[in-house]
Order: C-alpha cells, then structure tokens, then sequence
C-alpha cells in the first residue's frame, strides 16, 4: 500500500470501523488472539490527519495509537491492517462482537465434555434420583442456548429442573444462568407429565462464579418453587451447595450527589465554544448534561456529542477546560486546527440523528436506549403520573462486589417511594434480572439508616449523600419499572417476571413503535403478591 492515502480513503476507513461500532457496542479490540480493550468501557477516536486514518483507544488499563492501513470483513469479525510508529510491519487488530475467541469446534467440544461432567456429578451426588434429559441443544423457539447444560432430576413423582454452565463460558453467560434456568423450569412444568410435580430449580455454577446468581436467587418468590444454588470444581468434580441467604454484606456505594447547574456554570466558557460550532437552527434540540462536578457532556437525542472536563492544567496549577467532540465512545481534542472538521461532524450528526431519521445511518442507530431515556425524561409526568420529575437522577454509578453499574433513572413518587426505571430499546432476555441488580443495590442503599447531621431522623444513603435534597424518602422497598417498545419486549421476560419474590413490586411498560416521534403506551402490566396483573386485574 502506498505511504501516503488519499482523505476520502481515510474517511472511508474510519466509517467502517464507525459503523461496525455502532452495530457491536459490546465488541472487543484484539492483538494476536489477545483481547486489549472492551468497547464497553473503552474510549476511542478515529479521524482523517496529513491523509491518513488515525485510530487511538484508551482505558484506565492501556493506550493504543495506530495508524490505519486497510479493514477488511470476515464473518462478524472486522480485520484492521495497522502500522505502529516507527514500525514498518503492519500488525493486525480484529473486533469481534464479542470476546469469546474459540473456534466453534473447541467450544463445541468444551460444552460436550461439560454435559458430560454434569452428568456424571449428579448422578453421584443425588443418589436415589434419576438424571434424565440431559441436553444443550439450541432451541430457540424457548430461548435455550448451547451453552447451557439443562436436563431434570426424577425421584418417583417428584422432580427438579437443573441447568448449568461451564467455566469455559464468559462472565456475561455464567450470570445468565438463572433466567435461563426460570424458563427450563417452567418449560419443565408446562410440558412435563402432569403425574410428576416439578417442585425445584437446582443451578450449577463454576466455582468462585456465585454471588450474583446468589444475589438473584435470594429475591425469587420461594413460595413458588424451591431454588438451590451450587457450584461445581471441574477439576476435582466436588459439587457445593452454596446458602443463597447468607452470601455476605452486600457491598454497596453510591457517588456523592452533586449539583448539575453549578457544574454547567464551570464549565459554561468550553460549553459557549462548543454551541458556536453547531448549526444556529439545532442549538435548541441540545441538551447539556453534567457527568461529575467538573465534566459536562452535550447530547443529542441522548447521545454525547462533545464534552468539556474543567480540570487542572498539565503545566501549571490552574484550572482550564479540555473540550473534546466525538459521538459515544468516539472523542478527539478540540483545536484551533481540527474546528472545521468538528463543524463538520456536527452538521452531519444534527442531519442523522433526529426522529425520521434513516435506520441505515450509524449516527441515527447509536445509543438507543440514551435516546429513550431522554424522552421519558422530557415526558416522565405524561407517561408515569404517579412519578416526580424533579428531582431525577440520570445514570446514577453504583457500584456493587467491584462491579460499576448505572442506573437508568432513578426518582421518587409522590409516596416519595424510591423508583428505578431500567430501560431497553431492543430485545433483551435478561433485562428482568438485570433490572432486579439495581433494585437490591437501591433497597440495601436506602435501608442503610443512620442519624444525619442537624436532624434527629434516620436518614438513608441516599439523603446522605446528597440525593433528594430537601425530601424525605419512604423506607419502603423501591419501585421497578421496565420499560421498552412493545414490539422488542422479548417474550420470556413475563415468565421470569413471574417468579419474582412479592416484596419486588414491578411494572412492565409497552411502548410505541415510533417512540422517537411520539412516546405512547401500549400496555402496562403490573406485579401483585397474588401473581401476574395487568392494568390491576389478575390474568
């Protein structure tokens, strides 16, 4: 390939690797079979400079300058021909969807040896019972994966539903394993011989890899089936019953509350910067949004566009703005040299992304569920009356065991109950137990009580770290509502919403197709200590 590059072959470069993004939030960057950075939390910026495409990312971990040479597609993987500074050899990357690298052959074969193993174990561990079944076919008509072990254990005209999964599996499949395990029950229950009474759910999980199966267990209605939890060693085959209500202090924190205005003030001179290189006619479709005391980020229909962080200076002791531009994950330092081109980019961001939009373009697809979060904010009175607008708290960090989380929106009703709204704009099989991790953070973070200064009250974490200023929140346990278009709630969601535990009140709302135009509801669909309602009437 010739040294130099032509700007539209860089542009064209950099749209590729743009639009595969887009398309794979949840992607890895790998360099020899060796995964260096997961989109997810990773930062990058890719643009055009002296004709070449410059592809930068970076973590807390690592950083990672490239010059890019070619891309190419194979299957679902995107191949990047790259060259180092002061390398002549290109060096490949690969993104893949996601991080599991094995062949299909070796991961078939880890699965087979798997069912195998578990098999064996139970059949030494629950003696007197028959294991029966035992299979990890694909079935997607129930929602079944091949990565999970599922089959029953038979004593006379009793039985249980088991499932498991190996350590072979990534962490995101491992904590998977319970919904799957709710369907295979009821599957178990609604298919079996109506002679045999399907009482429990027996869960196998890698060693180590339990507490938030653990977590989850602990709030399913017990009244409803009896769930055992354990882990097995593959090595040693040694099978652990693990006590689902004695799993330790939940370890819960939650950032201190500060004030979005002020941090709107402190960074308003790199905020004025930024406004006067958008288009005069789309300045009032955006919306400034604080992300800590010193970082402000302005969106677009929920997507952060540019950003400016007033922090210290890196030459002195004084305080100055760094501006960046880039949407998501995408960001570029803002200079007297490259304002043109973010003049550019955020012409073509203000054309993309607005709600007739074309679905082809990666700038109108990115961060869907941020662009409905930002129209249940504007209209959170309309579509939830029982609910306060303000004060509301957008991608609250919690952090739960060293894992970060955000919830989605967290605010009060005029019980001045705490409520979670955990959102999705398409399908997701686990977002009920998704959800259900943010309801037992919040529980456990407002039923942590101690006096506060100036007052004589019980005050939760919450009130103590600044949230809800001036409101006293209820003790009660919080509200659960799911939101989602109705069209991309995905069938299995009502059955494990089901086996919820009844201290878990929960909602499920049915959106519009065309959310983006105009935000309606479809259904509700309620939870009772009686069971499944919907709009306050049993099924």
């Amino acid at each position: 390939m010739a040294s130099g590059m032509e700007p539209a072959s860089a542009a064209r470069l950099a749209q590729h690797i743009e639009e595969y993004l887009a398309d794979h939030p949840s992607a890895a960057l790998l360099e020899e079979g060796r995964i260096v950075f997961e989109m997810r939390t990773a930062r990058y910026s890719i643009a055009e400079q002296h004709g070449r495409c410059l592809l930068q990312l970076w973590s807390e971990e690592r950083n990672l300058i490239r010059t890019v040479l070619e891309v190419q597609q194979r299957g679902s993987t995107l191949r990047i021909s790259t060259r180092r500074m002061g390398v002549t050899r290109p060096q490949l990357l690969e993104l893949a969807p996601t991080g599991d690298r094995r062949s299909p052959s070796a991961r078939d074969q880890s699965r087979r040896n798997y069912l195998r193993l578990l098999e064996r174990v139970l059949s030494r561990q629950f003696l007197g019972a028959k294991v029966d079944g035992m299979r990890s076919a694909m079935d997607l008509e129930h929602s079944f994966g091949p990565a999970y072990a599922r089959g029953r254990l038979l004593r006379g005209t009793a039985a249980d539903a088991v499932i498991g999964v190996g350590g072979d599996e990534s962490g995101a499949t491992i904590n998977g394993i319970l919904t799957l395990g709710l369907l295979w029950l009821d599957y178990c229950r609604q298919q079996g011989d109506a002679r045999r009474h399907f009482g429990g759910l027996k869960v196998i999980v890698p060693a180590g890899c339990w507490r938030t199966t653990a977590e989850r267990m602990a709030w399913l209605n017990h009244a409803a089936a009896n769930f055992e939890l354990y882990t097995l060693d593959e090595r040693s085959e040694a099978l652990e019953q693990v006590d689902i209500h004695d799993t330790g202090n939940l370890e819960s924190k939650l950032v201190h509350a500060f004030s979005a205005s002020a941090a709107v003030e402190r960074c308003r001179a790199g905020l004025d910067r930024l406004l006067s290189l958008v288009p005069a006619a789309a300045r009032t479709r955006i919306e400034p949004h604080a992300n800590s005391p010193t970082e402000v980020g302005l969106l677009l229909h929920g997507l952060e566009f540019a950003r400016v962080r007033h922090a210290s200076s890196t030459h002195s002791f004084s305080l100055e703005d760094e501006i960046t531009f880039g949407a998501g994950a995408h960001e570029t330092p803002l200079t007297e040299e490259n304002e043109a081109l973010a003049r550019e980019l955020f012409a073509r961001l203000f054309l993309s992304r607005h709600p007739d939009g074309m679905h082809t373009d990666p700038l109108f697809r990115m961060a869907p569920e941020r662009w409905l979060e930002s129209e249940l904010r504007q209209h959170i009175e309309e579509v939830f009356p029982s609910l306060q607008s303000d004060p509301m708290y957008s991608q609250v960090p919690a952090l739960s065991a060293g894992d970060r989380g955000m919830l989605d929106l967290l605010t009060l009703d005029h019980n001045h109950r705490l409520t979670i709204l955990e959102l999705k704009a398409a399908e997701d099989l686990h977002l009920p137990l998704q959800a259900l991790d943010y309801w037992i953070r919040v529980r456990a973070l407002n039923a942590d009580r101690a006096v506060g200064a100036g007052t004589s009250r019980p005050l939760s974490s919450f009130e103590r770290a600044g949230y809800f200023p001036g409101m006293e929140i209820s003790p009660g346990n919080p509200r659960l509502l799911l939101a989602a278009p109705a069209l991309a709630i995905h069938p299995a969601n009502e059955p494990v919403l089901r086996y919820l535990a009844p201290e878990v009140e929960w909602e499920l709302i049915g959106l519009s197709s065309q959310w983006r135009r105009e935000l309606k509801v479809v259904f509700r669909k309620r939870s009772s200590g009686a069971g499944l309602r919907v709009d306050g009437k049993p099924l």
